[in-house]
């Protein structure tokens, strides 16, 4: 779970965003209040589309004691995730040199690699030699790898906030589809009849380098 912002709906409507501990509060008094009659109160994840458990039985203190015991699961969890190694491992088809003695430079890694004799006379005419169009050829597939991971997830995470607050809208597997083909303009046109604030959420959420969704409060 990543809990850097949420966004708490109440019905078809934005109650509050922000960090998860001071939108709890405002769902707490939300639903203390008996205001929830306006339509169910559920949180979700910014960052992943996922509805968020909050603990409404006690008082507000134990609510935020809840929140705390989560952001802190959520932390340690981040940490052990960073801590992970990222080496290279015994699957992997480039074996590594022994590294010689002395001073590394820049970083640098020298590793055994085997090409085909046409791959050797391409890299042989690019500038720099081999060792600097190979960097260039990986970092150059990296971008589009990551590019490519970051929209999927982008879809994934509207996909499960539409799923929980949109299943039953006007046209919301013709929305799905123009979702996971990419076509933006198709989909801001088919949300366009929904509820503004899930329509606005939704894109938010599907094109992240598009305008964002405006605070609320």
């Amino acid at each position: 779970m990543s809990t850097a912002t949420v966004t708490a709906f109440r019905g078809h409507e934005v109650l509050a965003t922000g960090a998860l501990r001071d939108v709890a509060q405002v769902v707490w008094h939300a639903v203390k209040n008996a205001e929830s009659h306006h339509g169910a109160v559920l949180v979700f994840d910014d960052a992943t589309g996922r509805v968020i458990d909050l603990e409404m039985r006690g008082d507000e203190r134990a609510m935020l004691a809840h929140v705390d015991v989560m952001l802190r699961m959520s932390q340690a969890a981040l940490v052990h995730t960073n801590n992970e190694p990222n080496g290279a491992t015994s699957g992997d088809s480039v074996d590594q040199v022994p590294r010689p003695r002395g001073r590394p430079k820049l970083g640098v890694v020298a590793r055994e690699i085997t090409l085909l004799p046409r791959h050797w006379e391409w890299l042989a005419t690019q500038p720099g030699g081999a060792s600097v169009a190979l960097r260039k050829l990986v970092d150059a597939a990296r971008r589009t790898t990551t590019d490519e991971d970051r929209t999927k997830a982008a879809r994934d995470v509207a996909y499960r906030f539409m799923h929980a607050m949109a299943g039953d809208l006007t046209q919301f597997e013709e929305v799905i589809r123009a979702l996971y083909r990419g076509d933006e303009a198709r989909f801001r046109e088919l949300i366009a009849e929904w509820p503004r604030h899930i329509a606005a959420y939704s894109a938010q959420l599907a094109f992240p380098t598009s305008t964002p969704m405006e605070r609320t409060r």
